[in-house]
């Protein structure tokens, strides 16, 4: 019979790539995780992973047990969310991987809600009604990095995103919740805006803005990759003039009439002004979702954090619904 333990094992293998990381994450030692593989091995009947180089890798049998355990976990991940329903009064911490903007709007309310600051409001409730108090655990990351990390089981829940110009493969088995969706505005002074004869809220034909000296995100970012294919599709090839992660970076120089620079609507910092702010005539837009294993979904201080999470992407929406730049 297969050794649930040891199939876990594998799955972190198949993870992280290497016995010393596979080791590392679970707090066992590099000989302990070999001899668990060799006896999972013994078991199956048949090698499940074989050396490549100095590493190993998995063989057909390897990748077919570790997809089975995938499933595996996802059960006994859904029953223990069950148990933890039923038991109520559940008091945990959640981690939570989420990109830059999503951390810096989206996230802060949860502390307040969580630690009853700011909102005049009691931490919230679970489902019996009793006061939560969770804790939470932040990481600002990519979405692929987040991604990643929830493959690694290294944290709770991914706040992450994609466009229409970009969409994000999450496995099927994952449990996905929209938040919300975004649009991607061209941000310019508003002498500039002027001079390429666009009035404040008017949408801009990128085709008819190639011209322009552009302002990105890095290139290891997927705004990066947005906005090439964005202008791409209008045409050309954008003259990147400056580059930073950082869209309050981006949006002050833009502000500074170095360039225009394509950013979703939450990433605008509070303030923005001197700025123009355009919606597409060929919409491009951000969806913004969460991510957490299969079957993590029900459990109560999860749940807790997915509901606040919603309420919170809800009122943001709600605030920008009447905003001359959100397309109608």
């Amino acid at each position: 019979m297969l050794d649930v333990r040891r199939l876990r094992i594998l799955q972190h293998l198949a993870a992280y790539g290497t016995v010393a990381a596979t080791a590392d994450a679970l707090h066992l030692t590099a000989p302990a995780v070999s001899q668990h593989l060799a006896a999972l091995q013994k078991e199956a009947g048949t090698p499940v992973v074989e050396k490549h180089g100095r590493t190993l890798r998995l063989t057909a049998a390897g990748e077919l047990l570790v997809a089975h355990t995938e499933v595996i976990l996802a059960e006994l991940a859904a029953a223990e969310s069950g148990l933890a329903a039923m038991k109520g009064g559940r008091r945990g911490t959640v981690r939570i991987s989420a990109f830059a903007s999503a951390a810096r709007t989206l996230v802060p309310p949860l502390f307040e809600r969580l630690n009853g600051t700011g909102t005049g409001t009691d931490p919230a409730p679970d489902s019996t009604g009793a006061a939560r108090d969770l804790s939470l655990r932040l990481s600002v990351q990519e979405p692929d990095e987040a991604l990643d990390e929830l493959h690694k089981r290294s944290t709770d829940l991914a706040l992450v995103h994609s466009y229409t110009v970009l969409p994000r493969s999450v496995p099927a088995a994952w449990e996905q919740t929209v938040l919300m969706e975004e649009p991607v505005l061209l941000a310019l002074h508003p002498d500039r805006a002027g001079l390429e004869g666009l009035t404040a809220g008017q949408p801009a034909d990128l085709s008819r803005l190639a011209h322009l000296p552009w302002l990105t995100p890095g290139p290891e970012t997927s705004c990066y990759e947005m906005i090439q294919r964005a202008c791409g599709a209008a045409g050309f090839v954008p003259d990147i003039r400056a580059s930073s992660s950082d869209f309050s970076v981006l949006t002050a120089l833009a502000a500074a009439d170095a360039g225009a620079v394509l950013v979703p609507r939450m990433a605008l910092p509070d303030h923005t002004a001197p700025l123009s702010l355009h919606p597409l005539v060929r919409p491009v837009s951000r969806t913004v979702f969460t991510v957490c294993r299969a079957g993590t979904g029900k459990h109560p201080d999860l749940r807790a954090v997915l509901d606040l999470l919603h309420e919170t992407a809800t009122a943001l929406d709600d605030r920008t619904a009447g905003r001359p730049d959100r397309p109608r």
